[in-house]
């Protein structure tokens, strides 16, 4: 039987929102554990919240794992993610999803096959803050990490990439700037 892990990315600097992304809240529940939600109800467990402030994300209940890699965009974050489990599949989700959702979880897990990640495409992007990695893809991120590499869209070669187009847009929408937010956020 596979096994699978989720990861929250709450590392990043936050700088264009200007405040911790991880813990705005959104219909009275933190974009942090609205992500960690979708996994749940996705059946997804073991669960780590990967960089972003310690003290904070295990006061919430969470299991952190520091960030290998901090300040050094998202593909560090995803490689620390693979690296802090021992399950054959990791979905990584950003912590800034709006609307994140178990049955995203369960499409892109659905859609994997023999790929080493799914991805999944809302107007023509690629999400890759919201993917399943196999942990055998592990390897081949590091390498490109260590060339200089930073985006996960650059760090593909040798991988097999299985990209997933059926669901709402809004499953993937993330919150980058203070307008991104739904009214009656704080």
């Amino acid at each position: 039987m596979t096994s699978v892990a989720g990861a929250v990315l709450a590392g990043g600097a936050s700088s264009r929102m200007g405040r911790p992304k991880a813990f705005i809240e959104v219909d009275g529940q933190t974009l942090l554990d609205r992500a960690v939600a979708a996994l749940t109800d996705a059946a997804i467990d073991p669960i780590v919240v990967v960089g972003g402030h310690q003290g904070a994300i295990e006061a919430a209940g969470h299991r952190f794992v520091p960030d290998k890699y901090p300040g050094e965009g998202p593909l560090g974050g995803i490689i620390s993610a693979l690296g802090a489990v021992d399950t054959d599949i990791v979905v990584v989700l950003a912590c800034d999803l709006l609307d994140a959702s178990p049955t995203a979880v369960t499409r892109l897990l659905a859609s994997l096959g023999a790929g080493d990640v799914a991805v999944p495409v809302v107007n023509g992007r690629a999400q890759w803050l919201h993917a399943a990695w196999r942990r055998s893809a592990e390897s081949a991120l590091r390498t490109a990490f260590s060339r200089g590499e930073r985006a996960p869209r650059s760090a593909l070669d040798g991988l097999v990439t299985v990209e997933v187009f059926d669901g709402s847009p809004t499953w993937y929408q993330d919150a980058d700037t203070p307008s991104d937010l739904p009214p009656g956020a704080r």
